[in-house]
């Protein structure tokens, strides 16, 4: 196409773009539609933006932090703009005032990036005031050379020159939308030869993250972007060879002295609660009430510092109520004798709650009852066979005698009984005589047969005299002969020629065979 075709092209757009913008104006939709259609039939780069007129006409003055990627600190600026502003007319006004490249300037307002194609109104600039953030990159950075730079320069000064000379009626801008059409713009290499750019040396990168919403770069050690806050990408990590510099060494000192403060401030804390908590447990052995309640056992109304509160369940009751269930409980833990629908509390009383409950004399009856549940209740538990003594002890295996420590008498463990200057043996054939006519005799010979009986005791197969085994394996040895018995079969282990000698002895393991069904193959 020629120059002519293209200049009447042009008109006829303008014309079209006029009325267009007159007919949005007034409302007329069809007109509108109309013309949009034949506009597009000229496949021409047309622009829409809204008229002046649709937002407030008073200029403000925009406060403007300015930082780059070397300045130790942000310089303030106040620039006088309107609210309806692009930000790339915001961007050439930085340029033509004040030298910076368009394309080095980074706007965040509002702590989010600015578009070229969005106003200063859309992210919240209503007054004189309001700040925003202008980072300025470096050449190496935005990929500006200095070629591209004066084209840009020289394309701008065309475009000025083209808008002064390019007139359109009054009337027709006056409205609350302006529609032109966009002249095409010239290619860079027909404005200027191609200028020789004298080599030089790119400068080093300077180390850091950049922040992923205001593109600030920040040093490697901040754990967040200086600027607005963003988070450090993830995985970042501080490069070995960098050095903080003074400022950046002062900063993590008191970063470092601060969580110090903290955390000794948090333990000091702790250790004062824990001695507050010691404290209050040793003075009060029993909690008291603090409001008035009702007692759930005798229905009764329990005045404030009356009634006791069970620390492990928190249930509250009347205190003689509370004693009457510890001097009535049966077992060596008092369980907290709450009830209620389907639920019953299954809490234990402390052994301080106890203590602070009872008299000296219920106190030490209810801990002789605890002992003797317990003695009862144990397996190997023996008491001592002296007379109205309450001495008992625990055995083991190995154990046979009973020192008891309260009433100084030595107990023999298998024969049940107290026999000072006689062994088993000797016992035990005095007591098969005493058993005529001594009624005590008679009952510690009755013990010793059901223990035999019961298979919990067994006469030594060699000397006869009776031997127990208390736990262990089923090898027994005889504490008066010392022959090694089979207690699964009652009879020697070994034959008469002793250990090894299997003519006459259980025979366990005789060709890979047990000795007895229940034998638990251990002698």
């Amino acid at each position: 196409m020629t120059s002519h075709g293209t200049a009447t092209h042009l008109r006829e757009a303008e014309r079209l773009a006029l009325a267009l913008s007159e007919a949005l104006s007034g409302g007329d939709a069809q007109q509108a539609v109309e013309l949009c259609q034949r506009l597009s039939g000229l496949s021409l780069p047309v622009s829409v933006t809204i008229g002046s007129q649709a937002y407030p006409h008073k200029p403000i003055r925009l406060k403007v932090g300015v930082e780059d990627a070397q300045s130790a600190k942000c310089i303030p600026v106040t620039v006088v703009v309107s609210v309806d502003m692009t930000i790339a007319r915001l961007k050439d006004k930085i340029s033509h005032d004040y030298g910076f490249h368009p394309a080095l300037q980074r706007w965040v307002i509002g702590k989010r990036l600015a578009r070229d194609q969005e106003t200063l109104y859309s992210h919240g600039v209503r007054c004189s005031g309001d700040q925003a953030f202008l980072f300025i990159l470096s050449a190496q950075a935005a990929h500006l050379t200095r070629h591209q730079q004066q084209l840009d320069e020289e394309q701008q000064r065309l475009d000025s020159i083209a808008d002064s000379v390019h007139l359109i009626p009054r009337g027709l801008t006056e409205g609350p939308v302006e529609i032109k059409a966009a002249r095409p713009k010239l290619e860079p290499a027909a404005l200027l030869p191609p200028a020789k750019v004298p080599p030089r040396v790119p400068p080093k990168p300077k180390p850091g993250w950049s922040c992923s919403q205001c593109t600030y770069l920040n040093k490697p050690t901040r754990p967040g972007c200086e600027m607005c806050g963003g988070e450090c990408p993830d995985g970042y990590q501080v490069p070995e060879t960098y050095t903080p510099d003074q400022e950046e060494t002062e900063r993590l000192l008191q970063e470092q002295l601060a969580t110090l403060q903290y955390h000794q401030a948090q333990q000091e804390e702790r250790d004062m609660n824990f001695i507050c908590l010691l404290e209050t447990d040793d003075m009060q052995s029993l909690v008291l009430s603090m409001c008035e309640v009702e007692c759930p056992i005798c229905f009764c109304t329990v005045e404030p510092g009356e009634g006791a509160t069970l620390r492990d369940c928190l249930h509250n009751f009347c205190r003689d109520c509370l004693r009457e269930t510890i001097l009535n409980s049966q077992e060596a833990e008092v369980s907290c004798p709450f009830m209620g629908e389907g639920y019953s509390c299954d809490s234990k009383l402390q052994d301080r709650e106890i203590k602070s409950l009872l008299t000296e004399e219920q106190h030490q009856r209810f801990l002789d009852l605890r002992l003797s549940i317990a003695e009862s209740r144990l397996e190997n538990s023996f008491h001592c066979r002296t007379p109205n003594c309450p001495g008992w002890c625990i055995y083991e295996d190995e154990v046979d005698q009973f020192l008891c420590e309260l009433c100084n008498q030595n107990n023999c463990i298998l024969c049940k009984a107290i026999h000072r200057d006689m062994n088993c043996k000797e016992y035990q054939d005095d007591l098969q005589i005493r058993a005529q006519n001594d009624l005590a005799a008679q009952q510690t010979k009755k013990l010793l047969e059901d223990l035999v009986q019961g298979g919990m005791a067994m006469a030594c197969p060699h000397c006869s005299v009776i031997v127990q085994k208390k736990d262990g394996c089923d090898w027994i040895r005889c504490l008066m002969c010392k022959t090694e018995i089979c207690w699964v079969t009652k009879q020697a282990r070994w034959g008469p020629q002793g250990q090894g000698d299997t003519s006459a002895g259980c025979r366990c393991r005789m060709n890979n065979q047990l000795c007895h069904p229940n034998c638990k193959n251990c002698h």
